[in-house]
């Protein structure tokens, strides 16, 4: 598991749990496992809505864009953290899903 940190204000304390929560060895994708792992907290509850910019960042309607802080590049799946706890979940066919994970 790769973490790329492109905010310099960002560190592990931004990533939180979920980087405890992903386990390589785990054949279930991403949002399985978080959805697992995150029980407590409400699981992985995918928002729709959002707009995937071709920068990377994320926008919903009415509200600024939201850059990416950092992203675990987990086997084939991007995991990117935004401000807010909005937590994105890319697929190598591109499609994602967003969840509040906070």
């Amino acid at each position: 598991m790769n973490i790329v940190f492109y905010d310099a204000m960002a560190d592990m304390e931004t990533l939180g749990f979920i980087p405890y929560w992903l386990n390589e060895a785990d054949a279930r994708p991403a949002a399985e496992q978080l959805n697992e792992n995150y029980s407590h907290g409400g699981g992985w509850r995918p928002f729709d809505g959002f707009e995937l910019l071709p920068d990377g960042s994320i926008q919903y309607p009415g509200d600024p864009p939201y850059r990416p802080l950092a992203e675990i590049l987990f086997r084939r799946e991007r995991i990117v953290f935004f401000a807010h706890s909005w937590i994105m979940i890319v697929q190598p066919d591109g499609s994602f899903e967003i969840c509040r994970m906070d």
